[in-house]
């Protein structure tokens, strides 16, 4: 019960945690697709003009960005039902039964395998960008607010760096967290296995000790059960 209880606790912690990182890669790519005229800055890439000096920018797939922002809004709203799911059970001082609990460790599954995809897109798209402005800039992060693009572009450089490595930050998290999720969500899996198969091997031993009392008989020929000695 102590180990359940612990268990419980614990995954309630990681939700709570896991709901929180999730809106760190919400929010900022949300916020670098308004400012970025709904054009993913997750592997763009493009050339240095000589003319004027600006860069000319090949846009990717916005599917880069959406995956993240997908991600985050699959884990928050997972995360926040099972903190109410086990809070409920908490309060009722329950665990669950053995569908629910392979059902956790099937979302905790999901959320790694997302957690991890999103943050090696978010992490290699930001570094295929950062490539480009370090050709004209010292550092990423300097290129930040200046004038690399046309006017005609309307893009708001500067959060980008900041909202990027937010994302990275809540994307490696999720992926972390979730890991540990995951594994608690199994750790309790086995342990509701292991106590169920131990109340089935109680219950055929009971019934075992019945029945061979059952067919103790008296030397008068009357069969009566045994009661064992104290």
């Amino acid at each position: 019960m102590v180990l359940a209880n612990f268990l419980m606790l614990s995954q309630i912690a990681g939700h709570v945690i896991l709901a929180i990182l999730s809106l760190l890669v919400i929010i900022p790519m949300t916020m670098n697709l308004h400012e970025f005229n709904h054009n993913c800055i997750l592997f763009a890439t493009g050339t240095w003009r000589e003319s004027d000096g600006l860069f000319e920018v090949r846009w990717p797939s916005t599917g880069f960005c959406n995956f993240p922002i997908f991600t985050g809004i699959f884990v928050f709203i997972i995360s926040v039902l099972q903190i109410y799911k086990f809070g409920r059970l908490a309060h009722r001082n329950e665990e669950g039964g053995f569908l629910g609990l392979f059902i956790d460790v099937v979302f905790g599954i999901f959320m790694t395998m997302f957690a991890i995809i999103s943050a090696i897109i978010v992490t290699l798209g930001f570094i295929v960008w950062c490539s480009d402005m370090t050709e004209r800039f010292p550092s990423c992060d300097m290129a930040a607010g200046q004038n690399i693009t046309d006017k005609s572009q309307n893009l708001d450089t500067s959060g980008f760096y900041f909202e990027m490595g937010t994302s990275q930050f809540g994307a490696w998290g999720c992926f972390a967290i979730s890991v540990g999720v995951a594994v608690i969500a199994l750790l309790k899996l086995i342990n509701n296995h292991q106590i169920r198969n131990i109340k089935v091997s109680m219950y055929l031993e009971r019934q075992r000790l019945v029945n061979e009392d059952a067919n103790v008989i008296h030397p008068d020929g009357r069969s009566t059960p045994s009661f064992p000695e104290l």
